[in-house]
């Protein structure tokens, strides 16, 4: 499985790259602030929710500390989907947030 540091994803940001990001993340975690442009799609709702991903399209999976997207990027890639790890969740995210 691929991953990646937030410094990584941090410079991807400030370079205005194209980013897929899925937030895995519970409602009242995401109320906190995500990552701007992710998508949230709870860990539990991914299955039902896949026709909302483009197989063609590489995605960075974030969580609060990185386990929850580690499951979410096995799940994913076994159903053939192109899928980066953020190590270290939004713990280690220092960049800024998007509210809802």
């Amino acid at each position: 499985m691929k991953s990646m540091e937030t410094t990584q994803l941090l410079e991807r940001l400030d370079a205005n790259e194209d980013l897929y990001i899925i937030d895995v993340r519970e409602e009242d975690e995401v109320a906190h602030g995500m990552i701007p442009g992710a998508k949230h799609i709870a860990l539990g709702t991914i299955p039902e929710r896949l026709e909302e991903l483009d197989v063609e399209k590489p995605y960075i999976v974030v969580c609060k500390a990185g386990a929850r997207s580690a499951n979410a990027c096995a799940y994913l890639e076994a159903q053939g989907f192109d899928v980066t790890n953020l190590e270290g969740g939004m713990l280690a995210y220092d960049g800024e947030l998007e509210f809802k």
